[in-house]
This record gives C-alpha cells, structure tokens and sequence, in this order.
C-alpha cells in the first residue's frame, strides 16, 4: 500500500472500478453510468449550441434599424413523465434568449412558453422537441 495520494493512483484506481462495474453491469439495476453521463454533457453542448443561436438572432433583432418581430405565446405538449425533467426543460428553455416560460399546466402536459420571434409555433415545438426534450428522455432513462 502507498500512503501518497496522486491523480496517477486516483485514475488507476477509477479506471480499474469503471471496468469492474462495466464487467458486473448485467448484475446491477440500472443502465452503465456512464451512458447516462455521455447524455448529460450532451444535453449541455446542445444547451450551449442553441444559447448561442439564440443570442445572435436576438442582437440580430436588437441591431436592425426597424424591428421586425412576431413575438407570441404557444403551448408545448410534452411527454416527459418526472417532475425534474419538466423542470429541467423549462428552465433550460427560459435559460435561451428570446423565450421564457410563463405557465405549466397541473398535470405537467403542457409547457405555455412566449416566444420572442415566431413564425410558426410547429416549428418551434418541433425544434425544443429534437433539441431539448429527446435528450432530457436519454438522461432520465433508468
């Protein structure tokens, strides 16, 4: 035994229980953790992604000489089934510039978000739909 701590032995040490719980996976509940992890920093590149997007359309509208927007409220049927993931997905939402939301229904169904330039609300639900919402499902699958 070695009584120094490094960050080669903490590595050594990670590695060798990551292939343990790898080789036992089929014996424990739940999915490999780290799928779950590779999810979670995917959902965050995709939050950044679309942060940025979102930012440059708002300057874009924020600079034009004439404002020419078409601002609106829209209800986003959803299908996740926890509490968090709603919550997450709201606030990720309310998070990207030019949408917050404004109500959830009871039964958390339906997200009520206003957008601040819509052309069609389809669109935007198709797009936090494939965006959001898909990845959220992959983070939360047990």
């Amino acid at each position: 035994m070695n009584a120094e701590y490094t960050v080669g032995s903490f590595v050594t040490g990670y590695l060798i229980g990551l292939v343990a719980v790898y080789i036992l996976r089929n014996f424990l509940p739940g999915r490999f953790y780290l799928k779950r992890l590779y999810w979670m920093i995917r959902l965050l590149f995709i939050f950044i992604s679309e942060l940025v997007k979102a930012n440059i359309d708002v300057v874009r509208i924020v600079m034009a000489p004439k404002i020419d927007i078409h601002p609106g409220f829209y209800a986003y049927p959803n299908d996740l089934e926890e509490e968090w993931e709603v919550a997450l997905l709201s606030t990720l939402i309310t998070l990207t510039p030019g949408t917050v939301v404004v109500a959830i229904s009871e039964d958390y169904s339906i997200i009520y978000i206003h957008g601040l330039d819509m052309e069609d609300a389809d669109e935007e639900i198709e797009n936090i739909k494939t965006s959001f919402e898909n990845v959220i499902k992959e983070v939360a699958k047990p």
